[in-house]
């Protein structure tokens, strides 16, 4: 019986001291709200005389165990993390606040305004800021990439070029080497009068890379060796003539940008051609390419040299791509790009990725660059018409190549050059083709044309 009572009056104690620690608060509108409320009482902060509703004390035989939970619900940084989510008012009602970004319709119109006029002026700014014109046609474009970037880049990439086919550059001495440089020289000194230069710029020079010195037998070999190609461009000249009747496509785009150019009075940007160190390479490789890098870098393949003898033949490729450094063609793809990037980021929001990238190529990409393709076929033909070669010879040369690489019907769609038939066509035209022809004239009578670009 007294172990009874020890026992009743023990529980008792225990009951009653854990009554004494569970704390009330004064005003349960101020403590925090979480969504998972792990507590020993049910608060209701909307009455003002709250009523508590504890546990069952037959529950808590530990009286650590309320402790306990108070502590690790303090620790958690889940349950603390929710009271982000609201606040409250004067009122002492909680407003609880939506996850995630903000839509449209959420903002201020004011707002959305001011953020669309002040985007708007910035783009108007940045891009009528950096308009430039194409020399000869006339044509504006968009260059975000400064001059000095260009260059710098162009001459990291020509360092590329010949790290890469290091050991495979011919000698400056090589006949390859010095015809090549011969007809370059001529393509920039027809660059000079074309822009009506005073100044002369610096002459067109092999890159110092190789290390073969050549013997004097090997001198002998490249005199004999450039008279007999100066015979084959003879040959090949009286045998191929350019004809009036093979006028097929027109022009029109490029002289109606012409017209328009000169009605305005604008000038053609030649500030990137300033101060270049003009040099080129011969790389024996089989490769039937050329091209030239922004900064003035020509690199040539032995492999375009072994299917085009003719000396006008390889004066109309390297002017091509001489044109591409003057009118910019690198600088805006680069961009044309940017821009057709935050286009596509933009529809990827509506429509599959693929079919954006897909379209995208096909109507903007592609177009553009068999665009900037024909523009540089018209500028090398004046080039090489002021540099004293047939501009007759390029169709034939467009032609010619289509053949080499295997022109396909799909070429003129699907592919950043145009097929060689239809840039033959293109070029054998009166109103391109005549006003070189009569440069040409000009200058094999002894008088040189200047400002034809």
């Amino acid at each position: 019986m007294e172990w009874c009572r020890r026992s009743s009056r023990l529980i008792y104690d225990s009951l009653h001291s854990f009554n004494l620690k569970i704390s009330v608060p004064r005003n349960p509108n101020k403590e925090a709200l979480s969504r998972t409320h792990f507590s020993t009482s049910c608060i209701k902060p909307t009455s003002r005389n709250s009523s508590i509703c504890g546990f069952s004390q037959p529950l808590f035989r530990n009286s650590a165990l309320p402790n306990l939970l108070q502590q690790s619900q303090c620790k958690s940084p889940f349950l603390n993390g929710a009271k982000r989510f609201y606040y409250v008012d004067r009122n002492q009602i909680y407003h609880f606040k939506p996850r995630g970004y903000k839509r449209w319709s959420q903002f201020s119109p004011r707002n959305v305004l001011i953020v669309v006029l002040v985007g708007s002026g910035v783009v108007i700014t940045i891009y009528f800021g950096n308009l430039e014109t194409v020399p000869y046609t006339k044509r504006t474009h968009f260059v975000l990439l400064s001059r000095s970037l260009e260059k710098e880049l162009g001459e990291n990439q020509f360092k590329q070029v010949k790290n890469q086919f290091k050991g495979r550059i011919l000698p400056p001495l090589h006949p390859d080497s010095i015809r090549v440089q011969r007809i370059s020289q001529d393509i920039i000194e027809a660059l000079e009068r074309g822009f009506k230069k005073e100044e002369v710029w610096s002459d067109v020079r092999y890159s110092p890379e190789s290390v073969i010195q050549p013997s004097e037998a090997n001198t002998h070999e490249t005199v004999r060796a450039l008279s007999d190609k100066i015979g084959e461009e003879e040959i090949w000249q009286s045998e191929h003539k350019w004809e009036k009747e093979d006028e097929i496509l027109d022009d029109q785009w490029v002289q109606k940008s012409r017209k328009k150019g000169q009605e305005k009075g604008v000038k053609s940007e030649t500030g990137h051609l300033e101060g270049l160190k003009w040099e080129v390479i011969v790389v024996n490789e089989p490769m039937i390419n050329a091209f030239c890098i922004p900064g003035g870098k020509i690199v040539v393949f032995t492999g375009l040299l072994n299917h085009f003898r003719a000396d006008a033949e390889i004066a109309t490729i390297i002017g091509h791509e001489v044109s591409h450094a003057i009118a910019r063609h690198s600088a805006e793809q680069i961009s044309k790009n940017l821009w057709l990037t935050i286009l596509q980021l933009i529809l990827y929001q509506f429509f599959i990725p693929d079919f954006v990238n897909t379209m995208s190529n096909l109507f903007l990409r592609l177009p553009f660059s068999r665009r900037m393709e024909m523009e540089a076929d018209y500028i090398g033909l004046l080039l090489i018409a002021s540099a004293g070669y047939d501009p007759r010879v390029a169709p034939q040369v467009y032609e010619k190549l289509g053949r080499i690489v295997g022109d396909s019907k799909l070429q003129d769609y699907l592919a950043t050059h145009p097929s060689g038939k239809k840039r033959a066509l293109t070029l054998a035209q009166a109103k391109v083709m005549e006003e070189a022809f009569n440069i040409y004239r000009e200058v094999q009578s002894g008088r040189g044309v200047e400002g034809f670009l």
